[in-house]
């Protein structure tokens, strides 16, 4: 007998949207970013400023820590373009923790995309994969896989509401 990979993938593709869309909430992508770091070097003319040293960058409710953070920005103008983070990305939302071994902050678009070893966390929830792009503005998380250790393949662990209040309601 053939296994119906089609409509578990339909059911399984259902869940992650359900799991992850429950409490999402969009992140204003016009708020300042603070940023702090050990050491801070700009090259004014190419428009880069270099972080490094526990970089930690907050913009709202949204945080992001990094070995090292890249910001580019218009050279004469004060807006922020994109953010490039590497070794030890840690992003949090309100609703949800990701981390990966390096990412990038499409300030304008509002777009997160993490790479290497992604980890996405919302309460006891847990999607691993090998690439993560976080859309602020919808609330879209996704994840896609990569070759490696899973066989190229997202790994999602979802526990059902009942199970997170310690089995009420059983």
């Amino acid at each position: 007998m053939k296994p119906r990979t089609g409509r578990w993938c339909a059911a399984a593709i259902m869940v992650l949207q359900i799991a992850w869309a429950q409490g999402v909430t969009a992140q204003d992508a016009g708020l300042p970013i603070e940023i702090t770091a050990e050491a801070f070097e700009v090259q004014q003319d190419n428009g880069i400023a270099r972080f490094t040293g526990n970089v930690r960058a907050v913009q709202g409710d949204l945080i992001l820590s990094a070995d090292s953070v890249v910001v580019t920005y218009a050279p004469g103008a004060d807006a922020i373009r994109a953010i490039e983070a590497a070794g030890n990305v840690f992003v949090s939302t309100a609703a949800e923790t990701a981390q990966g071994d390096a990412g990038t902050y499409d300030v304008e678009h509002g777009i997160i995309t993490l790479t290497g070893a992604v980890v996405l966390t919302r309460g006891e929830n847990v999607v691993r994969g090998n690439r993560l792009v976080l859309n602020l503005a919808t609330g879209l998380s996704r994840v896609e896989a990569g070759e490696g250790g899973d066989g190229g393949r997202v790994r999602g662990l979802f526990v059902p509401n009942d199970a997170a209040a310690g089995g009420a309601g059983r």
